[in-house]
């Protein structure tokens, strides 16, 4: 099962928020672990007024009370660039006992809008901090992936006072450079589209794409979740031009500053064949005034998906301890 909260993001953009139950066992096309694609046609909408304090007006869903003694801390989980909230699903799912763990759709992907623009960092935290805010997420823990990690830190760094802790999965704080943007755009014209079938997707993204090297079925199942059917076949649910924009920042913009002004603990996690290199991410580690360091064996860029029970475990260890520690400072 999955919830899907109603959120009025930057500019009065319409994002989707999800909230997912209990266990379900992983179907065709869903990454390791997942449960089936969050498809807006099964889902039930939960839906009360509310106004962000920007002005903004936002739909904030709120879980039925499941008669817990306490609240469950929040946490607010970002995917990254060609991802979507529903990669999360099982990564939510295994938290939701301890958590109340929601996935967002950030602007351009998944069920969210896809305006023409602004895909800026800045649009982005906006967004982000609406939901925080107006899903009574805070103080958050924020678990972001690639352009989602980049996003919670910039959050972190802009609102302290909403962010309890910070999961920084494979994303650099260098600037990435024109060469990186020129690859990009050319990998996303090499794409196929439209695809005939799923098992396609799986077989270009996992096997056939020159990108995929060595074969990786993770990846073909990671694309797959992303493609929605049109009347000529499938595509992502994305616009490429859109994608490129959001990277633009990343070419000439590095974000250490930014870095070295989130106070909460914050865990920088890697993979080895990740694009996150050993090196940088020590160094982002030393910037970060409460860093920590994660490295998942066997696992790539996809790493909560390439080894789940180890990411799942990284992750709880580590909020944890920053939840823990939070609370002792706030008795002391």
């Amino acid at each position: 099962m999955a919830t899907r909260h109603e959120v009025t993001g930057a500019g009065g953009l319409r994002l989707a928020a999800w909230e997912y139950g209990g266990p379900v066992a992983a179907g065709p096309g869903a990454p390791a672990g997942a449960g089936p694609p969050a498809d807006a046609g099964r889902d039930r909408a939960v839906r009360a007024d509310a106004r962000a304090a920007s002005g903004v007006a936002l739909a904030a869903g709120r879980p039925a009370a499941d008669g817990a003694a306490e609240p469950r801390p929040g946490m607010l989980l970002l995917h990254g660039l060609l991802g979507r909230a529903s990669h999360w699903a099982a990564t939510a799912r295994r938290l939701a006992p301890h958590y109340r763990a929601l996935a967002l759709d950030q602007r351009g992907h998944g069920h969210s809008g896809k305006p023409d623009g602004p895909y800026t960092p800045e649009a982005y935290v906006r967004d982000a901090i609406a939901a925080i805010e107006q899903l009574d997420l805070g103080p958050v823990t924020l678990v972001g992936h690639s352009m989602g990690a980049l996003t919670a830190w910039q959050c972190a760094a802009r609102r302290p006072d909403l962010v309890a802790a910070v999961v920084i999965c494979d994303m650099r704080a260098s600037a990435l450079g024109e060469t990186g943007q020129r690859e990009w755009a050319e990998w996303l014209a090499s794409w196929p589209l439209p695809f005939a079938t799923l098992g396609d997707v799986r077989q270009w993204f996992g096997v056939a794409d020159p990108w995929a090297d060595p074969p990786d079925p993770v990846r073909g199942d990671f694309f797959a979740e992303v493609m929605s059917e049109r009347e000529d076949g499938w595509r992502p649910m994305y616009e490429p031009a859109h994608l490129l924009g959001s990277r633009d920042p990343w070419i000439r913009d590095a974000h250490w500053d930014e870095l070295a002004r989130v106070h909460c603990p914050a865990l920088v996690v890697r993979g080895p064949a990740g694009e996150l290199g050993r090196a940088e991410a020590q160094e982002m580690v030393r910037v970060l005034p409460r860093g920590r360091y994660a490295e998942i064996a066997d696992a790539g860029h996809l790493a909560p998906w390439d080894q789940p029970e180890v990411w799942v475990e990284t992750l709880e260890r580590f909020v944890g301890e920053a939840l823990a520690e939070r609370e002792a400072a706030g008795s002391a």
